[in-house]
């Protein structure tokens, strides 16, 4: 499974999304001026990452259930 290409790009998007998700919630906590500078900023980048993310998996299932 870790040798297809694909299937690393997903748990890389799935990161990305864990990690922009964990950033943001964070600020929320901390406070400051980098959660009034960049909270909505960052659940943007989360919406675009997790779409992407989305299509990737969707695109490793299609293939992964016609090589079956």
């Amino acid at each position: 499974m870790f040798h297809d290409p694909l299937f690393i790009l997903v748990v890389i998007a799935v990161l990305l999304v864990a990690g922009i998700l964990i950033t943001g919630i964070g600020s929320f906590g901390v406070s400051g001026k980098f959660h009034a500078k960049n909270a909505n900023r960052l659940m943007r980048y989360r919406i675009y990452a997790q779409f992407v993310a989305i299509i990737l998996v969707l695109i490793w299932v299609y293939f992964r259930r016609g090589l079956h």
